[in-house]
């Protein structure tokens, strides 16, 4: 019996397979182009398919819906940012030195790409439930890949720093994690530029902050976090 029509079969499959590979990127790249252009909050799924000349439903075809659409956009973000704090990771120095040149590079990156950190925010204001619900699990898959990728970097360099004795950490990754979660909501101050304060008992008022006021504070929040023992206030 002969076996000749598989290949033919296989290769039409891995033919389909191909070309709904290059839709999806067609379709993510739309999404991303339209968060550099307009903010997370103002890309809506009916202009992402016209910016690829096709119907929504056929958004929905290779999405199980907006967010995770928005979950993979994120992910072209976090590889490029993971690319910068690697760099930043292979500059020579010690340990403090390395982790305020990487916070540094995470602040330069997030404060030029806008969209970055209002799509990290809105995804991490939702449940994990409520994401198992909305992503499938191989866009969960890769969300975390890209996020981890991420975190390894800083948490790499807090674990050398403790192996220096530079840095008094008992849970690395739990560190990392929380820079990266915190440095997403001070960077709002950056983007705001006010700060809220009282006048007088009672009195509010508004002051102004800086994007290197914030890249300081986060560096020096960085160094500080790393730095003190646990049970003891930092230096």
């Amino acid at each position: 019996m002969t076996t000749a029509p598989q290949p033919k079969i296989d290769g039409r499959r891995s033919a389909a397979a191909a070309r709904r590979r290059a839709r999806e990127q067609e379709i993510i790249g739309a999404t991303r182009a339209l968060f550099d252009e307009r903010g997370v909050r103002d890309a809506q799924i009916e202009d992402i398919a016209k910016a690829v000349g096709i119907n929504r439903a056929i958004v929905y075809r290779h999405f199980t819906g907006k967010e995770e659409l928005f979950a993979l956009t994120l992910v072209g973000y976090l590889e490029e940012l993971r690319g910068d704090l690697n760099a930043a990771a292979e500059r020579p120095g010690s340990a403090r030195e390395r982790l305020a040149i990487i916070v540094s590079a995470f602040v330069d990156y997030a404060l030029a790409h806008p969209a970055f950190v209002d799509c990290a925010q809105a995804l991490m204001r939702r449940s994990g439930p409520e994401l198992l619900d909305e992503i499938s699990e191989s866009a969960l898959f890769r969300l975390g890949r890209g996020i981890s990728g991420c975190l390894t970097v800083l948490s790499t360099c807090i674990e050398d720093g403790v192996a220096t004795g530079e840095f008094a950490v008992e849970d690395p990754t739990l560190l990392a994690n929380t820079l990266y979660a915190s440095g997403l909501g001070a960077l709002q101050l950056a983007r705001v530029g006010i700060l809220v304060k009282e006048a007088a008992p009672g009195i509010p008022t508004v002051g102004e902050i800086s994007t290197d006021q914030v890249r300081s504070y986060l560096v020096d929040s960085a160094l500080a976090l790393a730095s003190a023992r646990q049970g003891q206030p930092s230096a």
